[in-house]
């Protein structure tokens, strides 16, 4: 009899769930901020909730009849939305903005300052990612006119910031960390961004100083949203650089949301223009997905999942260039034999599971896995000729090599492959508290499990000539004497790796944090207090296992004094940051794993000051931080092209500080600019030999990312992707001893031009046009200036004149493209 009672309650408790729809959604106000402590009420009855402090808002209404929703608060105008009628189970998301009540009383605090100002995170705007220039449009395209976030290689999505190297950067999708490939050596073997930006809600990035939330890295997080849509939607971008297409849409009764979208790119269009003359097929093709369903309204999954295939096939033909002086020009001419051919295939699935306990609790449950199939085969002969070009301007031949002083060749030969499997399994928690007054307590937590499977077969060898002597090894104590006295040793390979690992790693990683967000008098003030423990064990055939613990203490704190003509924010963040070792860092130069490797240490430290001000009747914010960073354990490394070679060892300590400006605002009216300016000063200290520059020593750097529009015909608009960075101490052999060798490449500068003519957008409507939300035509220039940037040096060897070389490899030059976008 009692099962039969419990029975019906349960099923008369599930039936009056299903006569319950949800309103949710973030309320913003006209600077696109969150706004908190908003009344959200249903009219005429006793329905209401009020917005928390990251202006998010969620509210249970009855089904099946008309509706009128009002979102009130002192500081704003109210907003009333009518005839609203929702189905059982269904999501509606509304996201109001709100504007400024002119006729509040003058004893109103305005305080529009969100939990992202007070935690340091930059806030990007999903559109204006998607129409800034870039040869590699995107995410990181962005990221790099930020201060701070460096790169030298646009091909490349790759970035550092801070002094760290591209290894020390997380990147989250919806709470889900995902991966990128290991083997990429060249930009120009990347392909697609991990991030596909038709799907981006949002898009929040940190420097430096993140909360114990995110994971065990030493640099920074890309925390990226994406949308759930609230109707049908679909989109596509084409170009002479490749494509993409987007859907959107709900189903049953929008209790479901799916987006999903294709891309397709080839970069023939840059590596065709490029001295290397060669016959290059770099294509690349990712799909993504998201889908939610939300089967109760307090029980909802969601399913992220990801396909990427990066082909790229290199025939290189001949090659010609000219460098060095006016007085003494110097030429190499180079032809080359053989191919090279390289795939790279991901897979990538994530489910998660949220619960709403209460209005106060939520629990998410994410399990994932993580599988990529990467080969790289390639067999290329290159014989070069070093000479003098002619200089004569008038001459038939100008340009041309008139003699050659110096002949040689290489052979380089690669049968690399590698198969990794992660596999994850992760719960969050999070919990409000309900505290009286203006304050938000807030709990989270989290428990992590992954395991790592590696099965890595390396094969590379690279054979030089020069004049006919086989060059040995670098730094092997061999004198070659001849003609003098015959060669006698073996002949043996200018470099070689030989190695075959098979690897796990699993970790066991765990946080808790405590953020609050209230008043100090009349002072605004938040504060985090958090740590992590991360626990993990290396196992091999070829060596013991080895097991270490690493703990992360992190906390944060910020204070927005009550200055009456004056709106700044001061923050100050610090924590031990830890960076266990990935399989790359555990495998060295010559391909073998070493397993007891530690986790590079660093102790942060960030002070920041968000200054937001008017200036002729607009809005501006200027943001400064200065850091340091103290690192221990730190695991060298040599840095070619986008690959990095980790000496697996913990013998260095080093340093990083500088300081970070950014101005942003309206410089014209009705879009957002900025400037960024950046110092930054990094150096390690290897076994004691004293402190030398670290390969991403990057000091000086200057980015504009601008927009702009013609006055009487805003639909014709201009976009200006500009950034200037010294340049890197990355032009030695990556043999050589970096305490012999401080070369630095050239300084790296571009600038990036767009121009779209809108026919029809939220402010431009059009007949012709008007079954699209959105549909523009554009050209873009990239490198407009046609500036020669390099990224390495090939270094060719010189016997008659006992010298080395250093050859830049030069980036894409100038570049003409075309782009067409619709979106319905």
């Amino acid at each position: 009899m009692r099962s039969i009672l419990f029975l019906l309650s349960f099923i008369c408790s599930a039936a009056s769930y299903a006569q319950q729809a949800t309103i949710q959604g973030i309320i913003l106000n006209e600077q696109q901020q969150p706004v908190g402590n908003v009344n959200v009420t249903v009219v005429g009855t006793t329905l209401g909730t009020i917005s928390n402090s990251n202006g998010y808002y969620e509210l249970k209404v009855p089904v099946n009849s008309f509706l009128e929703l009002q979102f009130s608060n002192l500081t704003y105008q109210p907003v009333r939305i009518k005839n609203l009628i929702l189905k059982s189970i269904e999501v509606l998301e509304i996201n109001p903005v709100l504007k400024i009540n002119v006729e509040q009383i003058a004893t109103v605090t305005i305080n529009t300052t969100s939990n992202r100002d007070f935690e340091g995170v930059t806030v990007i705007d999903p559109e204006l990612i998607r129409k800034i220039p870039g040869a590699q449009p995107g995410v990181e395209n962005i990221l790099m006119s930020l201060p701070g976030v460096n790169n030298n290689n646009e091909l490349s999505t790759q970035y550092a910031v801070r002094g760290g190297n591209y290894d020390e950067n997380l990147v989250y999708i919806n709470e889900i960390e995902v991966y990128r490939p290991f083997l990429i050596r060249s930009g120009q073997q990347e392909g697609l961004s991990v991030v596909n930006t038709d799907l981006v809600r949002s898009v929040d990035f940190s420097a430096g100083g993140f909360q114990a939330k995110y994971g065990d890295k030493l640099s920074s997080v890309l925390d990226i949203e994406y949308r759930r849509p609230t109707d049908f939607g679909a989109g596509i971008d084409a170009s002479l650089l490749g494509a993409s297409a987007f859907v959107e849409g709900t189903a049953f009764a929008k209790a479901m949301t799916a987006t999903a979208g294709l891309r397709y790119r080839d970069n023939s269009l840059f590596i065709n223009s490029r001295e290397t003359q060669a016959n290059a097929v770099p294509r690349f093709y990712d799909a993504q997905t998201y889908i939610t369903y939300r089967i109760s309204p307090k029980f909802e999954l969601a399913f992220l999942g990801n396909i990427a295939v990066n082909s790229y096939d290199f025939e290189p033909e001949d090659r010609q260039t000219n460098f060095g002086t006016i007085q003494e020009p110097i030429a190499v001419v180079i032809d080359y034999e053989g191919q090279e051919e390289d795939q790279y295939e991901t897979y990538f699935g994530a489910i998660k599971a949220s619960y709403d306990v209460n209005d106060q609790l939520n629990l998410r449950f994410i399990a994932s896995t993580y599988l990529t199939q990467e080969q790289e085969h390639y067999d290329i002969l290159a014989r070069y000729g070093i000479g003098s070009p002619n200089t004569n301007i008038g001459s038939r031949d100008f340009g041309q090599v008139d003699f050659v002083t110096g002949i040689g060749s290489e052979l380089e030969h690669g049968r690399n492959d590698l198969d990794a499997l992660i596999a994850t399994a992760e719960h969050r928690g999070t919990y409000v508290f309900k505290n009286e007054g203006n304050s938000n307590d807030q709990l989270d937590w989290g428990l992590k499990y992954n395991v790592e499977d590696i099965r890595d077969r390396v094969r590379e060898y690279t054979v030089v000539d020069s004049a006919g002597f086989s060059v040995r090894p670098p730094n092997s104590g061999f004198r070659n004497d001849e003609p003098y006295n015959s060669f006698t040793a073996p002949l043996t390979p200018f470099n070689s790796i030989n190695a075959n690992n098979e690897v796990q790693i699993q970790r066991v990683q765990a946080y808790v944090q405590y953020n609050s967000r209230g008043f100090w008098g009349e002072n605004e003030v938040f504060w985090n207090l958090g740590g992590r423990i991360h626990n993990w064990t290396v196992y091999g055939d070829a060596f013991e296992n080895s097991t270490q613990t690493v703990i992360s203490p992190r906390g944060q704190f910020a204070i927005k004094p009550y200055w009456k003509n004056t709106d700044m924010l001061f923050r100050l963040s610090t924590g031990v940051y830890y960076q266990p070792p990935f399989y790359r860092e555990l495998r060295d130069e010559n391909g073998t794993v070493v397993p007891d490797v530690k986790a590079q240490r660093s102790l942060h430290f960030v002070v920041g000051n968000d200054w937001s001000f008017s200036w002729n009747d607009r809005p501006f914010k200027l943001t400064s931080e200065a850091y340091y960073k103290n690192l221990s354990d730190v695991n060298t490394y040599t840095l070619e092209n986008v690959r990095i070679r980790y000496r697996a060892n913990n013998e260095a300590k080093a340093y990083a500080y500088g300081l970070d400006l950014r101005l942003n605002g309206e410089f014209i009216k009705g879009t957002e600019s900025w400037i960024s300016a950046g110092y930054l000063k990094t150096e390690e200290n290897l076994n004691d030999r004293g402190f030398i520059s670290r390969p991403t020593d990057q000091r000086l750097k200057f980015a504009m990312l601008f927009q702009d529009y013609v006055p009487n015909m805003p639909q014709l608009r201009m976009y200006l992707n500009l950034v200037y960075n010294t340049g890197l101490p990355g032009g030695s052999p990556n043999y050589a001893d970096p305490y012999d060798f401080q070369f630095r490449l050239r300084d790296y500068r571009r600038a990036d031009l767009g121009i779209n003519y809108v026919f029809k957008d939220d402010e431009n409507e059009s007949k012709t046009f008007a079954n699209f939300d959105e549909f523009y035509i554009g050209a873009e220039i990239y490198n407009i200036f046609d500036n020669q940037n390099s990224i390495t040096n090939i270094w060719v060897r010189d016997i008659a004149a006992n010298r080395q070389i250093a050859i830049p490899n030069f980036l894409t030059p100038r570049v003409l493209n075309f782009r067409v976008v619709a979106r319905f």
